[in-house]
């Protein structure tokens, strides 16, 4: 068994789509005429981006006639997250012996999303007479572990910011655990208001739902 660059004449996946139902997601594709059977890998959607050859036990062969029996190929999307479906086709009469084409168009690669993680924060505020500062306290509630650098909190004067932009962002200093992080109060000036923003909205909001309390 050996995997070989697609080239030129090479068969190819193309039409690769998918559908879901609940937690059931179902991949189908066009067959190029002759190929009887592939073989289908899943990893997580970040994580696949900087794989290269895959390891063979990790692949799943599916059969044509599996395939039309099913009409498509049928999984469960446990836990949540991105993750990202590559159909390699397999030749077992190939001129070089049994060959899985390596497809690099993208055309046999696609993203599914198997739900986002709930994020909650609160953002409470304190201000003590005659003082010119507030303190704020900021919670919040992961149901997964989060990074550090998902999220940031941002800062402006005389109102509460509209989105990561308006107003002076700054990081967290470590990462969330799985449950309620109660972080250490900031002080800002009294007219500052503070609100928790993704640090790249397009793309952790494929991942997570953040939740204001």
């Amino acid at each position: 068994m050996r995997f070989v660059e697609a080239e030129g004449d090479s068969p190819r996946i193309n039409g690769l789509t998918h559908t879901l139902n609940g937690d059931r997601c179902t991949l189908q594709w066009l067959w190029p005429s002759g190929v009887e059977a592939v073989y289908i890998g899943k990893a997580e959607a970040e994580q696949a981006a900087f794989r290269g050859t895959p390891e063979l036990a990790s692949l799943k062969l599916y059969t044509r006639a599996e395939y039309k029996a099913n009409n498509g190929y049928h999984m469960r999307l446990e836990g949540i997250g991105r993750y990202r479906f590559t159909v390699y086709i397999y030749e077992e009469g190939a001129e070089d012996g049994k060959v899985i084409w390596l497809q690099r168009d993208g055309g046999n690669e696609l993203d599914v999303s198997a739900g986002r993680a709930k994020i909650r924060y609160s953002v409470k505020q304190k201000t003590g007479f005659l003082q010119r500062y507030k303190t704020v306290s900021i919670q919040v509630t992961a149901e997964v572990p989060i990074a550090k650098d998902v999220l940031c909190y941002v800062k402006k004067a005389g109102g509460y910011p509209a989105s990561k932009d308006d107003g002076m962002m700054y990081p967290f200093a470590a990462a969330f655990a799985s449950g309620r992080n109660v972080l250490p109060p900031i002080e800002v000036g009294k007219q500052d208001f503070v609100r928790v923003f993704f640090t790249d909205g397009p793309r952790f909001a494929q991942l997570y739902e953040l939740v204001p309390e």
